[in-house]
């Protein structure tokens, strides 16, 4: 059963890379609707005109109709089905880390669409992430067991990542713009909300098999489930709105399993025979992924490109 959830999670890691491509190129060539009512900048005013910097309800409805963003969406669609078979199949701790392969993923894709060759800060990035995640399913996947949780636990630990979710999208909304800054607070938040719906449907899965699936503790999960899905697959669009797909995609295949690992020690008990010396390694492998998703931030070519259009407009100055 584990090795059919690991290639599910395989799978689903080249459906998610795929779609990520595809609705940042969506979002990102979307014209704002507000951008029609606007009169062209002249040559003398043009440096005193704002870009349109954040995504509101007309501009989401108009992305949301592109054939490309349909297409990522069906491909991301087909990839959380996939996963939550997977889930169903394997605890928490194996199946969340696969999905870092969506990382070198979306870089090959991004760099094949734009037929330019990653530069060398990406590709160490790149690697970065995927050595720590991959320590992290290797040093995670001997040791795991699982249990029920309390629906007191469940709650709580909704409560905790649910606020940790709206700081993050706070701090990232309340920045303007693109930047890579912008796009982690964003992405960040998209990662813990996608961390807790993969904890609240495993805990679905637990519980139904022992209270039944219409009991109060399993419907609760599922609607939780629902809320953290719908609020995810909100601020992704801001995410990729505010930078790249490689740096979205990094953030989700770091932050959903550490969330998600962390949930299942605390509610599954899929940490109970785990040795020190284990975490300590899971640790140090989180710390590597983690490095390896601000190397990618830092030396993608958006965030190239912005350095060096404010040491242009600073030069100017």
């Amino acid at each position: 059963m584990t090795l059919i959830a690991v290639g599910l999670t395989l799978l689903g890691a080249v459906c998610f890379a795929a779609a990520s491509v595809l609705q940042h190129h969506a979002v990102t060539t979307t014209e704002h609707p507000d951008a029609r009512d606007r009169v062209e900048p002249s040559p003398t005013t043009a440096s005193v005109v704002e870009p349109v910097r954040h995504l509101n309800g007309r501009h989401l409805l108009a992305i949301v109709r592109r054939r490309r963003w349909l297409q990522g969406a069906g491909l991301a669609g087909a990839g959380s089905l996939v996963h939550a078979v997977a889930l169903l199949l394997a605890p928490l701790r194996v199946v969340q880390p696969v999905g870092v392969l969506a990382v070198p993923l979306a870089v090959l894709m991004s760099a094949w669409k734009s037929r330019t060759m990653p530069s060398r800060g990406v590709l160490v990035g790149a690697a970065l992430t995927v050595a720590g995640v991959v320590v992290f399913v290797a040093a995670s996947a001997g040791s795991a067991t699982t249990a029920t949780p309390s629906a007191g636990a469940t709650l709580t630990a909704g409560i905790v990542i649910g606020a940790t979710v709206a700081l993050l999208g706070f701090a990232g909304m309340a920045r303007q713009g693109r930047g890579p800054l912008r796009c982690l607070a964003l992405a960040g938040a998209v990662a813990a909300a996608y961390g807790l719906l993969s904890a609240l449907v495993r805990v679905a899965a637990q519980a139904a098999a022992t209270e039944g699936v219409l009991s109060p503790f399993v419907l609760g999960c599922v609607a939780g489930a629902l809320v953290a899905f719908l609020v995810g697959a909100w601020l992704v669009q801001h995410a990729f709105h505010a930078g790249a797909p490689e740096i979205v995609i990094a953030c989700l295949t770091v932050g959903d399993p550490l969330v998600a690992v962390v949930l299942g020690a605390v509610l599954l008990g899929e940490g109970s025979t785990t040795p020190i010396g284990a975490w300590v390694l899971l640790g140090a492998a989180a710390v590597t992924a983690t490095a390896g998703v601000f190397t990618l931030a830092h030396h993608h070519p958006d965030a190239v490109a912005a350095r060096a259009g404010q040491e242009q407009i600073v030069a100017r100055t």
